[in-house]
């Protein structure tokens, strides 16, 4: 998997195409992501104390990393990534422009 905690994505397919988000977290064991703001589901609480109003909580669930494409840090446009490996190091390249990341 190529993306790590903190990158920024476009979402390519689903509900949420075309929006934008950063990545909170990722669960490798089954190649999903946590992206702020995107695949929101609603939670109904009831109220914990008496007089407290229950509500509806909108929180992120993961979706798939293929609905998600690597957004540039240097050129800022929605790429592959590929690897360059300088000595022991490995960095991630931008398809498009060739800048690492």
């Amino acid at each position: 998997m190529n993306l790590k905690k903190g990158d920024n994505v476009l979402i390519i397919s689903g509900k949420d195409k075309g929006k934008k988000g950063k990545i909170l977290k990722i669960f490798a064991a089954n190649d999903r992501i946590l992206v702020e703001g995107i695949n929101l589901r609603k939670k109904h609480v009831r109220p914990k104390k008496e007089g407290e109003k229950g509500q509806v909580v909108e929180s992120p669930a993961p979706l798939h990393v293929s609905n998600a494409k690597l957004i540039c840090a240097k050129c800022g446009k929605p790429s592959r990534m590929g690897t360059k490996t300088v000595g022991k190091k490995r960095y991630r390249v931008c398809k498009k422009c060739g800048q690492d990341n």
